[in-house]
């Protein structure tokens, strides 16, 4: 590089999230799993596999599915449940999904994996328990991801954990910004 180049000590790196082969790089947190999926053209529109009961990643059967929804530029994290795992699959938008391992006995303890995910490129996250979990509507129109919880929502007592994830708690613990 030039060393008459103003700004050069400001730039940074580009890492890729995928390797030559095209194969999305793997996650480095413990537990935490993406299965790539592929719209498959036909003659009138697309196709795409959310969930099929003999992928093991699924990790057992489907109990409860719901959609939320999430505005253009809008947050939504860090979320947790001690006991279920989400499993969430991004129908339309353009999503930047952020997990942080909080857990202090885990190896990968303090890691953050983010990753983008679209109707271009829709994938299904596994998040495990007590894993804190979010994310960023980046696109111009709203999103729409489709969670399907290992465990039915129990609402007398929801496993729903929430800190803000503007809060300063959540500045000095998560080493992520959105």
């Amino acid at each position: 590089m030039a060393d008459d180049l103003i700004g050069r000590d400001e730039l940074v790196a580009k890492h890729s999230a995928v390797d030559a082969a095209g194969a999305l790089k793997r996650l480095s947190i413990e537990g935490l799993r993406f299965r790539p999926a592929r719209p498959v053209p036909h003659e009138d529109g697309h196709v795409v596999e959310v969930a099929r009961a003999d992928w093991p990643v699924l990790g057992g059967p489907v109990v409860q599915v719901h959609t939320t929804t999430t505005l253009p530029g809008r947050i939504r994290a860090w979320g947790l449940h001690q006991r279920s795992t989400d499993r969430l699959f991004v129908v339309s938008g353009l999503i930047r999904l952020a997990v942080f391992d909080g857990r202090t006995g885990s190896p990968s303890f303090g890691q953050v994996n983010s990753l983008l995910v679209s109707e271009l490129s829709p994938g299904l996250l596994i998040v495990p328990p007590n894993l804190y979990h979010g994310w960023k509507n980046i696109g111009a129109t709203e999103a729409v991801i489709i969670n399907m919880p290992e465990n039915l929502y129990d609402h007398e007592n929801p496993d729903a954990l929430d800190l803000p994830w503007d809060s300063p708690e959540a500045e000095a613990l998560i080493p992520f910004r959105w």
